[in-house]
């Protein structure tokens, strides 16, 4: 039996979560007050046959603030007994928001006569962060748009196997900003560049050209055994502190070829050990 609670700023694409897990089978509940949560929980275990075998609860800043200051609390309650419970929370940058609600003409739930949306975002923020502080995934949207952010739910949550840790390494451009949603960052733009060799240049890292290119080299075959070993080495260690998600991200200049490379060769290499997921920021 599996919780997952959902949170995160408005604009972000705590809906689209829901409706994902929805229609995968969840038992979704939007705008739960977190008051509530516990009693929701205990009704979820006492109910027979199965029938709350995997939900989903929406908690958003429309709750009391008080209310949201106890959620730690609850939360460990909640896990004391014995309930799986996953922290989704979903974010993006304060311009990124503040474009969203422009286009879609939608009103921030906090907004008012007397408060801006910029004003709306930042009280938001202060408001969700005790429930960030839980968090086991976090999901920055700012570069996904609604298939990928659907994608990337179906493909860490919906369909993962809840005893397994689930992986993800990234490529990114740094020319493009860093994902803040990595729990670790490298940075492998001292490789040779195939950017610079103009037979190269519109193929990726996924692309035999660039593969044989960047293999040839002792210097890249060396970065790769080195992040290997780091993985090897610390992500068990994660794994046995009930660590339920790990996103790791590779970054060169344009996230085209290098990163990517690096990406797929991890992806390959330990595909058999963990649940695994690669994600290309810049390809998409």
């Amino acid at each position: 039996m599996k919780l997952f609670i959902v949170s995160g700023l408005s604009g972000s694409g705590k809906s689209t979560v829901l409706h994902v897990l929805e229609d995968m089978g969840f038992f979704c509940i939007d705008n739960l007050p977190v008051g509530l949560l516990a009693n929701f929980a205990a009704h979820m275990v006492s109910t027979p046959e199965k029938f709350y075998d995997h939900a989903a609860v929406g908690i958003d800043a429309r709750n009391r603030a008080d209310d949201l200051r106890r959620f730690p609390s609850i939360l460990a309650g909640l896990r004391d007994s014995k309930l799986e419970c996953d922290v989704v929370f979903l974010d993006a940058d304060d311009h990124i928001l503040i474009k969203r609600f422009s286009e879609t003409r939608r009103r921030h739930p906090l907004s008012s006569k007397n408060m801006t949306l910029a004003e709306a975002i930042d009280k938001e923020r202060t408001l969700l962060e005790p429930i960030q502080r839980q968090t086991d995934l976090f999901v920055d949207t700012s570069h996904s748009n609604l298939h990928q952010l659907r994608d990337l739910i179906r493909e860490r949550v919906a369909h993962r196997d809840q005893q397994t840790l689930s992986l993800m390494f990234q490529s990114f451009g740094f020319k493009h900003g860093i994902p803040v949603d990595a729990d670790f960052v490298f940075d492998v733009r001292c490789l040779p560049n195939p950017y610079w060799e103009p037979q190269l240049r519109e193929f990726t890292g996924k692309d035999e050209p660039v593969v044989e290119f960047l293999g040839r080299h002792e210097m890249v075959n060396k970065m790769f055994n080195d992040l290997k070993t780091f993985v090897e080495d610390w992500v068990p260690k994660f794994k046995a502190a009930d660590r339920t998600y790990v996103t790791i991200a590779i970054g060169c200049t344009g996230g085209h070829h290098r990163s990517v490379f690096i990406v797929e060769s991890l992806v390959k290499y330990f595909a058999s050990e963990y649940e695994v997921l690669a994600r290309h920021r810049e390809l998409t």
